[in-house]
């Protein structure tokens, strides 16, 4: 058990007045802690996390207008451990079973994800921050690069990748960042060769690009209470920006091969009949193209730097991801 852990465990039961009260570990790594006592989960949010943006969130996922989408805090309010990570409290619930992929709920993924993107951001409290995504995939490829890992091709086809990206979905118009400014030297030295290819998907295609977005959706992200009454978690990306990045994880698997089709279309299909912004009623690639780019690049990078680091081969799901990245590198350097 980390520090950080050993320190959650001890507010937790403080907080329920009982030092032999039950505690488990949910989670503990160095962007997420997670301790649970009884009906009551405890998260340690990542090192840096700005206060006043995670207040508006808990403000938002307390708010009536993402009440059946969002799981509302315990409370709206936050503690910080020794350590001086933020502390909130959250009603636990059961989470996506691992072990039972025909049970996975995309269904009821597509729909939140289409009333989380129909909220009116004007009745929220703000100022909103923005979604987070594409700073995280910027810092992923800073975690790649700073593993100094030795030359490879699928490290090259990475940063190919990414160097192939609109600013928006590298975070390069975003005003929190950390630590990226050399990324964004380098990767701009990498973008000589795309000056004079100009994406259709960029800024003309983001109308819809000021909704209230989840920034990190995947199956880990849903819980429930009940049988049927799925709810998204885990606010620290949440906020303003382009909904189709909150498709793009999914986009991303199916293009990789580690998404069924019939899944994807239950997904699609329900964020679509729920009146999702994200994806149209045509072909859907137009608008999911670029961030489901940036999501594979992202995992790959992740993929790579985490292995490596492990002393380890990529398993069956990472070396998908990787190749995938292959794939839009060679595809970028096919068409120029």
């Amino acid at each position: 058990m980390s520090q950080t852990a050993a320190q959650l465990v001890a507010a937790l039961r403080r907080g329920r007045r009982d030092a032999t009260a039950e505690v488990t570990v949910l989670a503990d790594r160095p962007d997420a802690t997670v301790v649970r006592c009884g009906q009551v989960v405890a998260k340690a949010h990542p090192p840096g996390t700005d206060p006043a943006e995670l207040a508006v969130r808990l403000g938002i996922a307390a708010h009536p207008r993402c009440a059946g989408i969002l799981l509302p805090p315990v409370d709206d309010g936050m503690t910080a451990l020794p350590d001086g990570r933020r502390v909130t409290l959250w009603p636990y619930g059961e989470p996506v079973a691992p072990d039972a992929p025909d049970a996975a709920p995309w269904v009821e993924a597509g729909k939140l994800l289409a009333r989380l993107h129909a909220v009116p951001v004007a009745e929220l409290p703000g100022p909103l921050p923005a979604m987070r995504g594409p700073v995280k995939a910027a810092r992923a490829i800073a975690r790649l690069r700073a593993a100094a890992l030795p030359d490879s091709a699928a490290i090259r086809a990475v940063s190919h990748a990414w160097a192939g990206l609109p600013d928006w979905a590298r975070g390069v118009d975003r005003t929190d960042r950390v630590d990226l400014d050399r990324t964004d030297r380098r990767d701009r030295t990498d973008r000589r060769d795309h000056r004079g290819r100009t994406d259709h998907r960029d800024r003309a295609d983001r109308q819809e690009a000021d909704r209230l977005c989840h920034g990190d959706l995947h199956l880990g992200q849903l819980i429930r209470r009940r049988a049927t009454d799925w709810r998204l978690i885990d606010i620290d990306d949440l906020g303003l920006g382009d909904p189709a990045w909150d498709l793009a994880r999914p986009a991303a698997w199916y293009a990789a091969g580690l998404l069924a089709p019939e899944d994807w279309d239950r997904f699609l299909g329900a964020y679509r009949a729920a009146g999702g912004p994200a994806a149209g009623q045509g072909d859907p690639w137009p608008r999911l193209d670029v961030p489901a780019r940036a999501l594979t690049v992202q995992t790959a990078a992740l993929a790579l730097a985490k292995a490596a680091a492990a002393g380890r081969a990529l398993d069956e799901a990472e070396e998908a991801m990787v190749e995938a990245a292959v794939r839009i590198a060679r595809y970028m350097e096919a068409v120029g």
